[in-house]
C-alpha cells in the first residue's frame, strides 16, 4: 500500500531518489537544457514536496511550484525504477492536482523533454488532460523541450 507524504527532503532515500532524478534528466537532456530543481531549489517557500511510500522506502517524489496569477508547476516528478508501473506516478499526480485545485490554483503547467525517455511521463500527463500549450513563466520554446498545461475548476 502507498502512502503519500509531505516531504521536508531531509532523509536520504528522498535524496537519493532526487540525485537518480537529476542525474537521469542530464543523461537524457541536451546540455543547457535541464531545468529540475536541485535540493535548494525545492527547498524555497513557493514550493511543496510529497514523497510516495511503501512501508519505509520512498518510492516516489514530486512537487507543486506557485507561480502566482493562479498558476503552478508540477515539478521533479520521479518514480523509483524498482516501482515503475505500478501506478506510483498517476497516483502522485493525481495527488498534486487534488492539491493544487483545493488551494485555489486554475492553472497547472509542466516542462518537459522530447524523445523516448520522456514518452511515458507524457503519456500519464495526457492521460490525466495536459494539452502542450505555449512557454510559460521564464521558459524559452526550444526544439527539445515542450510544455503541457491543465486547467483546474475551482
Amino acid at each position: 500500500m502507498f502512502s503519500i507524504y509531505p516531504d521536508d527532503l531531509t532523509s536520504e532515500p528522498t535524496r537519493r531518489l532526487l540525485a537518480l532524478h537529476l542525474a537521469g534528466m542530464h543523461a537524457n537532456s541536451p546540455p543547457g537544457h535541464v531545468f529540475a530543481l536541485d535540493l535548494s531549489g525545492l527547498q524555497t517557500p513557493d514550493v511543496t514536496v510529497w514523497s510516495v511510500r511503501e512501508g519505509d522506502d520512498v518510492i516516489g517524489i514530486g512537487a507543486l511550484k506557485e507561480l502566482g496569477d493562479g498558476g503552478a508547476e508540477v515539478k521533479s516528478m520521479r518514480t523509483h525504477p524498482d516501482h515503475l508501473r505500478r501506478g506510483v506516478a498517476a497516483l502522485l499526480l493525481d495527488h498534486i492536482v487534488r492539491e493544487a485545485t483545493a488551494r485555489g490554483l486554475t492553472r497547472l503547467s509542466l516542462e518537459t523533454g522530447s524523445g523516448p525517455a520522456f514518452e511515458p511521463a507524457l503519456a500519464l500527463y495526457r492521460k490525466r488532460g495536459f494539452v502542450n500549450g505555449e512557454a510559460f513563466a521564464d521558459y524559452t520554446a526550444s526544439a527539445f523541450n515542450q510544455f503541457l498545461h491543465l486547467a483546474l475548476r475551482a
